[in-house]
């Protein structure tokens, strides 16, 4: 078994009835998902937001955030811890399909009548910023891929895609996902 990375820490800062700035919060994700079926694999929510824009005073609402998605209008902040890629091909399609029918049933994983380069390949309407925090990750695209160190920040824009990590260690990532839309055209 591999280790686990620390522990994120969730610090939310708001204001005093006499309008100061404060922490509110500071503790751990209110909302964290483990599955069994990929030992070492967390999904920490850490915010969302319903609209756009935002309103800074708005409540807390992650405990009520389901699937892979941000809100209609909104965001999503959260925090994958990746377990290294099992070396059996067939044992890692069947964790990542178990993921994903657990965790991201929202998640347009059915990929398209064409082989697919990755198992755990699949394609969402928003943008997401992917901030690597510790350790290596593959992103994996229809035709290519790059592998991104702690400090890496990628712009998924709609695209298909998966991650791989294939370190040998585990590997965290940080992903706002802004809902978005297709451009016809």
């Amino acid at each position: 078994m591999t280790a686990e990375l620390p522990d994120v820490r969730r610090i939310v800062t708001g204001h005093t009835p006499a309008g100061d700035a404060t922490i509110v919060n500071d503790g751990p994700p209110l909302a964290e998902v483990r599955n069994p079926a990929r030992p070492g694999f967390v999904l920490r929510n850490l915010w969302r937001t319903d609209e756009t824009p935002a309103p800074v005073d708005a409540p807390d609402s992650i405990a009520e955030q389901q699937g892979l998605l941000p809100p209609a209008g909104g965001t999503v902040l959260r925090v994958i811890d990746f377990p290294p890629d099992p070396t059996d091909p067939e044992v890692h399609r069947q964790q990542l399909e178990k993921t994903f029918r657990a965790t991201y049933p929202d998640a347009d994983h059915t990929g398209s009548d064409r082989e697919q380069p990755h198992p755990g390949m699949h394609k969402t309407e928003t943008v997401d910023y992917a901030i690597v925090l510790h350790g290596s990750m593959i992103a994996i695209l229809d035709d290519c891929e790059t592998e991104m160190q702690a400090g890496d920040i990628l712009i998924q824009r709609g695209t298909n895609h998966a991650w791989s990590n294939r370190s040998g260690s585990p590997a965290r990532i940080a992903f706002v996902l802004v809902d978005g839309s297709t451009t016809a055209g």
